[in-house]
């Protein structure tokens, strides 16, 4: 099973995803007894490449937003120590 096949959500995976519709439309029947297998396994490895990029895009954004949290919850505990010491 695949993720639903629009191109605009897979720009990697574009030319396979046409090629791959263009075969069940040619293979009617064809398609239901391996005609396209392999252009099925070419979109899934695309999918798995696709799905990696995006991972490590987001784990990178991650680590950025992680270190602007730290670094305001340091500057919080920072003027709340400040705070507390000029009260007492």
């Amino acid at each position: 099973m695949h993720p639903p096949l629009t191109i605009h959500r897979h720009p990697m995976c574009a030319e396979i995803i046409e090629e791959f519709q263009k075969c069940h439309i040619d293979h009617p029947l064809g398609k239901f007894f391996g005609q396209c297998t392999d252009l099925k396994i070419k979109l899934d490895k695309c999918f798995r490449q696709e799905k990696a990029v995006k991972r490590k895009a987001n784990f990178e954004e991650s680590k950025k937003l992680k270190e602007r949290l730290r670094a305001y919850r340091k500057e919080n505990a920072e003027m709340k120590d400040e705070k507390n010491f000029a009260q007492a």
